[in-house]
């Protein structure tokens, strides 16, 4: 499969109906795992439309629950 070009990515970023209540990123079309916030100087953000993304965003969440509830039993 091709990469979507610098003006695909772009114009993805900037479409207001790809950001659901304006901070949740959701586009079928976009396939990386980790695309820029809204914000891009604020980081990387999940695309919740993409099931690799979200699998990524469960582990990582899981493993910081597993480390707080560690913290806890000690």
């Amino acid at each position: 499969m091709e990469e979507p070009s610098k003006e695909t990515l772009e114009k993805w970023h900037k479409d207001p109906n790809n950001w659901k209540w304006g901070c949740f990123y959701y586009n079928k079309e976009d396939k990386r795992l980790l695309p820029p916030k809204r914000q891009e100087w604020m980081g990387l953000t999940i695309n919740f439309a993409n099931k690799k993304s979200v699998f990524v965003f469960v582990v990582m969440l899981l493993l910081f629950l597993s480390m707080l509830l560690m913290q806890f039993i000690q």
